[in-house]
């Protein structure tokens, strides 16, 4: 709200003045946080959940990226980043073995909670704190991946990624694209069924009051950015879903992608819009 607010209604900040702004929830998009720096915000990202009692990581800023391209430093501060002062310990692994996924940027693996401040469990649902818990750790429920430099990065919801063939598509990293197109307030990407691929990005875009776009310009301006399998193959615009609080409700987007039926079978390939 603040990054897309019109010029006119803006008070701008005392010459030199920064801000000093926290934000976490939903992975904050690099446009977004370029905006809010050029207006004079220094964003903190954090990273948690109610389990954690809150925020459990922090993305600490090195003086080194401060030589880096304004887009990279927002790619950096985009991260989860390292444990909180007071968790004992947090890690990416796999699922499945337990074992942390080497540190490439690259391997993903579930996000996994230690310490003091991680919750003892549900209450009075044994089995759900039995599932979370397995292993020893706490399980997000989050895909991550652990950077060389230690700092971890959620690529996305367990129940969100998007399988495309053999492929594995984080809709972060796709609506991160969808985001950076000049006419676009909100984005949220889903799966939506295609008979052929499994699933294929469809993307729910929000645009800009004023502003246009038809689904071939937001198509061509993904493939221009990403590997063919992740562009998005179709695109619906409108209202998005939210929570009171603002949260993005995915699993109501992703009713409708199911809904509208497989796009394999509806044409191979035709862009939807509303």
């Amino acid at each position: 709200m603040m990054a897309n607010c019109p010029p006119a209604d803006r008070q701008p900040l005392a010459a030199g003045q920064k801000v000093c702004v926290m934000t976490g929830g939903a992975t904050p998009q690099p446009p977004v946080l370029e905006k809010m720096e050029e207006m004079g915000f220094k964003v903190v990202h954090v990273y948690g959940l109610t389990e954690t009692y809150g925020p459990a990581t922090v993305c600490e800023w090195k003086p080194e990226w401060d030589e880096l391209s304004v887009d990279q430093q927002a790619k950096m501060m985009g991260r989860q980043g390292i444990r909180h002062i007071g968790m004992e310990a947090v890690d990416v692994k796999d699922p499945e073995t337990m074992k942390s996924v080497p540190a490439d940027g690259k391997t993903m693996g579930e996000v996994m909670f230690r310490g003091n401040t991680v919750m003892n469990g549900y209450f009075k649902d044994f089995k759900a704190t039995e599932e979370v818990f397995a292993g020893g750790w706490m399980r997000t429920g989050d895909l991550g991946v652990r950077h060389a430099d230690g700092y971890i990065q959620v690529k996305d919801r367990l129940k969100d990624i998007i399988i495309s063939g053999l492929e594995n598509i984080s809709t972060i990293e796709v609506e991160s694209v969808v985001y950076s197109h000049p006419a676009v307030l909100e984005a949220a990407v889903v799966g939506r069924p295609d008979e052929y691929w499994g699933e294929t990005p469809c993307a729910f875009v929000k645009l800009k009051d004023g502003a246009s776009a038809d689904a071939e310009e937001i198509i061509g301006f993904c493939r221009a950015r990403l590997p063919d399998f992740m562009v998005p193959k179709s695109v619906v615009f409108g209202e998005l879903p939210k929570t009171s609080t603002g949260k993005m409700q995915k699993f109501v987007l992703r009713e409708r992608a199911k809904a509208m039926g497989s796009l394999f079978m509806n044409g191979g390939g035709k862009m939807l819009e509303i």
